[in-house]
């Protein structure tokens, strides 16, 4: 099972290694790390991940898994992304998006009409692309699952691991990496936590209201 993670500048790490920790253990599967060029991508915060192979190298992976970035807005007209994005949903058992990287799947034409999610600071920019937004953490619709927020990449994974594998494996897989949260806070969701909060995440990111 060829499982491709398309890498660019300015990706958030936990978006692709999160998942990655939970596929790269299915039972046959092989990860890619690709991009528009084989070489090392900063993500966000500056930690670099080397891309083993371009985007053409491998056209029909079994399962696609777009990560999240601030690099994500500048990427909503590269077409040559997006048609690889495209060209690889038409075989793909699974296409798949954590945080902002709905946002190119919106932009590859894959969500109109369909319920979608992403990082809650930009749910309105994935509805412009004709998605049905929801601040659910996960969302199947067909082939094609949307995660929140950068933690919500491993939830992801999981769901699609019960998905490939079945249940045990997947409830294998977490208690190996021990994913078992227990947050020091409750303030995982915007609806958790007191605006002032929201505003300084908001201010922070600079992400308009």
């Amino acid at each position: 099972m060829d499982i491709a993670i398309p890498l660019y500048d300015r990706f958030t790490a936990l978006d692709a290694i999160g998942p990655y920790e939970v596929l790269s253990r299915l039972p046959g599967a092989q990860v890619h790390w690709i991009g528009h060029e084989a070489r090392p991508y900063a993500t966000d915060r500056g930690l670099r991940v080397v891309a083993d192979a371009t985007l053409e190298e491998l056209p029909h992976p079994d399962v696609v898994v777009v990560p999240g970035g601030t690099g994500t807005v500048s990427l909503l007209e590269d077409e040559r992304l997006l048609d690889w994005i495209r060209t690889a949903h038409e075989t793909s058992q699974w296409t798949t998006s954590v945080c902002t990287g709905s946002l190119l799947l919106g932009a590859a034409g894959m969500l109109e009409g369909l319920r979608a999610t992403s990082h809650f600071l930009y749910l309105d920019r994935l509805a412009t692309f004709g998605a049905q937004v929801t601040d659910q953490r996960v969302i199947e619709q067909g082939r094609i699952i949307t995660a929140a927020g950068v933690s919500s990449g491993i939830d992801m994974a999981l769901h699609l691991a019960s998905r490939i594998a079945g249940e045990t494996i997947a409830q294998a897989i977490q208690l190996v990496i021990e994913y078992d949260p227990a947050p020091p806070f409750d303030a995982g969701h915007p609806a958790k936590v007191d605006p002032e909060i929201v505003e300084l995440v908001r201010r922070r990111a600079r992400v308009p209201a």
